[in-house]
């Protein structure tokens, strides 16, 4: 992918504030990848983010890229209790340190330095002894000074001196053990000063490992024949016999913990099994880690999050992982009134949804947190793909399915829609030459027009234009002689503009045009008619000018006014160009666009593929943000979907790594002044950030004074909300004191007056 504009916007973005006061994480802590135990606490991690709850008190405390760590993907942690510290090692070699005072180290030696290619860079597993870290990647093994959290050497030790996965290493009488994926198990002698030079290590045994640890002052390893055996001094033998190939062995000391896709079995000292859970009563897992602490097994799951259960008695489970969504990944999400509803299913960039997902939906409310919608509940509909909610009634909410149909929540229940329940006029399944009975019912592009109609498109079939009307009866739209790629015909998410035209992404067909109400008039703007940059439009947004905004694979471009379908028969598009210095540039020149969102302001939400997102102004001629994982708490650069509050504005990122938010403040304009709202109120000392001011009218003038009646801001609305500084036309912050808030409409007919208390 070109990244021609990232060397134009550096010279002018206005980047992030760093704080993470205006961000909001929504979260699965359901894909536990690591368990580790500390002697009061249990640690966990997820690929984003780690949680730990203490054994006494059962406080639960978590970290992520709101709270200042921001990981790549986490494979593996480690709890340092005689420094104080949590190591977070990353698949890129990045490693994270959570420091005593809740600072958070960020170390980028591994990817930087480290002469081996970037796929070999892994972290695998860290072991501590004497002060020192052994950390266990895909090319060898590194040290670390705990205390200064500095690197000391890198040892490559394949039995020619080449790098080699290393999965986990440990130290007995002074000896360094380390399994390696295809040299056995290698070893040395930590008094000797040139471990760096694979000539000083040895092959200990030449067998296939798994993990190695030291326990009761033995070695312990698990073989890739799926047992774990103990080291006499001469010979392994086995203890264990687990029937399927260990993930991950540990021990916390006083129990050994060997952990399989299907069991997880503890250990006492003496090595017998003291506990063996295969199962959790109504749940499907499949189990990646465990430890144990005071008597009570840990174990992470795939899919369902962490649970606790008593070592004595491991019959009672209780889940404790944070609420959260049902899994990171995330493909659509929608804002209703008073949901987030998020789903997880996908299609590829072709619309391939194989191999087809068998994936709930996770549904957020202020009162209960997410409530998660298993597979199980959603009556077989497969890779959901968008989500709709009738304005009418917004407890009645439809979620496509790209292979499957659609559903219908409505209250409690839920109803799938398909070829076989929607009549003639309905919905289609594909057909396969030769298979007449194959169902496969590809619905996408959900929304509502004003008469209160559900519009969707029904892909590989000529009728792909469908709608619900408000009176329950199905019609459909033939496409026949209007697109290029109509037996393949595959679209993205619609938006119906104020004359009821659908504007629909089209894939290899560019943007198809239409509306019913005159003649179902067709029109296609694509690269044989039209200046469009792709034949790939991945995303449509109409702004509140009337202009629509197209997102293609290769770029960004413009139609001036959606009234011109109703006159014209052919319509041009257009790029922005922007101005800086003597160059001019095409905004997003060759860019894949991801989605496009048009907040309260009439500025653009813009996501870039891998390029996080762009916040520009109403006329593109603006950058005022760029977010990404390097400077939010964005978990990824890929943003798949964008989606805006308009009444709080709050702007929702859905990225593959999970959902986060960012506190904007171009709301939507209101009708009147009657319920202007300023917050924080009172701002106190430790305060930081800005005072909004909001339920605005459009272009209302705000002014802002001391109790004499000093002028200290003035500004116009653009939308509903606006921010004040509390300095003084940013010079300086103004003193403690009350100050008066004048609030004037446009025209001058409606004005309020509020206070706002700052404490200093």
């Amino acid at each position: 992918m070109k990244k021609a504009f990232l060397i134009f916007f550096f010279t002018h973005f206005f980047f992030a504030q760093q704080n993470n006061q205006l961000w909001k994480g929504y979260f699965s802590y359901n894909e536990i990848v690591d368990v580790e135990a500390a002697s009061n606490a249990i640690f966990a991690a997820t690929e984003n983010a780690i949680f730990t709850q203490e054994i006494t008190n059962a406080n639960l405390s978590i970290y992520n890229a709101i709270t200042g760590l921001k990981p790549d993907v986490i494979t593996t942690i480690h709890r340092s209790e005689a420094f104080n510290k949590t190591f977070v090692g990353n698949n890129n070699g990045l490693i994270l340190i959570q420091n005593s005072d809740g600072s958070v180290t960020t170390k980028v030696d591994v990817i930087t330095e480290v002469p081996v290619p970037p796929n070999k860079k892994r972290i695998n597993d860290f072991y501590e002894f004497n002060g020192r870290l052994y950390v266990a990647t895909d090319y060898g093994i590194s040290v670390i000074d705990i205390t200064t959290t500095e690197f000391i050497s890198t040892y490559f030790i394949g039995t020619a001196g080449e790098e080699t996965e290393v999965l986990q290493t440990t130290v007995l009488n002074n000896e360094i053990y380390a399994v390696t994926r295809s040299f056995g198990i290698r070893k040395a002698s930590l008094d000797n000063p040139n471990l760096f030079d694979f000539n000083q290590w040895q092959t200990f045994d030449t067998d296939f490992w798994t993990g190695i640890v030291t326990f009761n002052n033995q070695l312990v390893a698990s073989n890739t024949n799926s047992r774990t055996y103990r080291y006499d001094g001469g010979l392994f033998q086995e203890i264990l016999n687990h029937a399927q190939v260990g993930l991950k062995l540990k021990t916390n000391g006083t129990e050994l913990v060997v952990t399989t896709q299907s069991s997880v079995h503890v250990l006492n000292q003496s090595l017998t099994v003291v506990a063996n859970v295969t199962q959790i009563p109504d749940f499907n897992v499949q189990f990646t880690a465990a430890s144990v602490v005071a008597g009570i097994i840990y174990i992470g799951t795939q899919k369902e999050g962490l649970f606790s259960t008593s070592l004595a008695n491991p019959t009672i489970f209780n889940a404790i992982s944070p609420n959260g969504p049902l899994q990171n990944y995330t493909f659509r999400l929608k804002k209703t009134p008073n949901k987030i509803w998020a789903i997880h299913g996908d299609y590829d960039e072709e619309y391939n949804p194989y191999p087809l997902d068998e994936l709930g939906l996770s549904v957020f409310d202020n009162e209960n947190g997410w409530i998660n919608k298993p597979y199980d509940e959603l009556l077989g509909a497969k890779s959901l793909s968008d989500i709709a909610f009738n304005p009418a009634r917004p407890n009645q909410v439809y979620v496509t399915s790209y292979f499957s149909g659609m559903l219908k929540f409505q209250d409690d229940t839920v109803e799938l829609l398909n070829n076989t329940n929607t009549g003639p006029n309905g919905l289609e399944s594909l057909v396969l030459s030769g298979n007449p009975s194959y169902v496969d019912v590809r619905i996408n592009s959900p929304a509502f027009d004003r008469q209160g109609n559900l519009w969707v498109t029904n892909g590989f079939v000529n009728r792909s234009i469908k709608v619900l009307r408000a009176n329950g009866q199905w019609q459909s739209y033939d496409l026949s002689g209007i697109t290029a790629n109509l037996a393949t015909g595959r679209y993205n998410a619609m938006a119906i503009d104020k004359n009821n035209t659908k504007w629909i992404p089209a894939y290899n067909d560019g943007v198809v045009a239409f509306n019913e109400n005159y003649n179902n008039k067709f029109i296609v703007i694509n690269r044989n008619n039209a200046d469009i940059p792709a034949a790939v439009v991945n995303c449509l947004a109409i702004d509140n000018r009337n202009q629509l905004w197209i997102g293609t694979m290769s770029g960004l471009r413009v139609l001036s006014s959606v009234d011109r379908f109703i006159s014209e028969t052919e319509l041009q598009v257009f790029p922005i160009i922007i101005q800086e210095g003597d160059l001019a540039q095409e905004l997003f020149f060759q860019q894949p666009i991801l989605d496009i969102a048009v907040d309260g302001a009439n500025r653009k939400w813009v996501s870039i593929a891998d390029g996080g997102v762009f916040l520009v102004s109403s006329n593109g001629q603006q950058t005022i943000y760029r977010f990404t994982k390097n400077n939010a708490p964005l978990p990824s650069n890929n943003v798949v979907d964008i989606e805006i509050d308009g009444v709080s504005g709050e702007v929702f990122f859905a990225t593959d790594k999970g959902i986060v938010s960012f506190l904007g403040t171009s709301t939507k304009p209101s009708d009147n002044l009657a319920d202007v709202f300023v917050y924080p109120n009172p701002v106190r000392p430790n305060f930081i950030g800005t005072v909004k001011i909001s339920g605005l009218t459009d272009r209302a003038n705000v002014k802002i004074t001391d109790i004499e009646g000093n002028l200290v801001h003035e500004t116009t609305s653009a939308g509903g909300t606006i921010e004040w500084d509390t300095t003084a036309f940013g010079k300086y912050k103004v003193t403690s004191g009350v100050y008066m808030i004048f609030v004037t409409s446009q025209d001058g007919m409606d004005t309020t007056v509020k206070k706002v208390m700052i404490i200093r």
